[in-house]
C-alpha cells in the first residue's frame, strides 16, 4: 500500500473510532470521511461496508481478548476464569455507545459480512473452551451454552452503557448472571 493511502487508511480509522464513540451505530460514514479528510469513495475503497469498517477498528481488541480467554485456560479455577473473561468481554462490548455489542449480540447471518463473522466467531470459540472447562469442573451446569452466555453478557453490556453514572452497574448485573456472587467492590470491603 502506498503512503499516502496508508495514511488515508489510518486517518479514517481514528475518525471512525471518534465517530462511534460519539454516536455508535448512528455515526456517519460520510461524516466519518469528511473528518478524515477524505472522500466517500475513499473510505468505501478501504472499507467496502461498515461491517468491515468495524472489524478493522476492533480487530485487534478481538485478538487480545481471545488471548486472555487462551491464557485463562490454564487457570487453576475454571469458574474463575470464565467469570474473569466474561467481565473482559462485557468491558469490549460496552466500547463505542454499544455499538459492539449489538453487532456481536447475536451470530450473524449468513450474508453478514464475513470479516466481522470471523470476529464473533473467534468470541464463541474462545468462550466456548472455557466454559466446556468450567462445565467439565461441575462448576457451571452442562445445559449452559456459549451463545446464550454471550448474548447475556452483551445485553448486560448494553444496559451498563445506558446508565454511564453508575459505575457498578455492570458488575452487579453480571453478579447475577453468575447466580448471586458477591460483586468485586464487595469482596473488596
Amino acid at each position: 500500500m502506498r503512503a499516502d493511502a496508508r495514511d488515508n487508511r489510518e486517518r479514517v480509522l481514528r475518525a471512525a473510532r471518534a465517530a462511534f464513540a460519539e454516536h455508535g451505530a448512528q455515526a456517519s460514514l460520510n461524516k466519518i470521511a469528511q473528518s478524515a479528510g477524505v472522500g466517500p469513495g475513499t473510505l468505501y475503497r478501504h472499507f467496502p461496508t461498515p461491517g468491515a469498517l468495524l472489524v478493522a477498528i476492533i480487530g485487534d481488541d478481538v485478538a487480545a481478548l481471545c488471548e486472555k480467554g487462551r491464557d485463562l485456560l490454564d487457570h487453576r479455577s475454571p469458574a474463575q476464569a470464565l467469570r474473569t473473561w466474561l467481565r473482559a468481554v462485557a468491558e469490549h462490548a460496552t466500547a463505542m455507545r454499544g455499538l459492539v455489542a449489538a453487532r456481536m449480540a447475536a451470530p450473524p447471518a449468513p450474508d453478514t459480512d464475513a470479516a466481522l463473522a470471523a470476529c464473533h466467531e473467534r468470541i464463541r470459540a474462545t468462550g466456548a473452551a472455557l466454559l466446556e472447562r468450567a462445565q467439565r469442573d461441575g462448576a457451571v451446569p452442562g445445559d449452559i451454552e456459549i451463545a446464550d452466555l454471550l448474548t447475556l453478557v452483551n445485553a448486560v453490556a448494553w444496559v451498563s452503557e445506558q446508565a454511564p453514572c453508575d459505575e457498578y452497574l455492570l458488575d452487579r448485573l453480571l453478579a447475577l448472571v453468575r447466580g448471586m456472587e458477591p460483586s468485586p467492590q464487595e469482596e473488596e470491603t
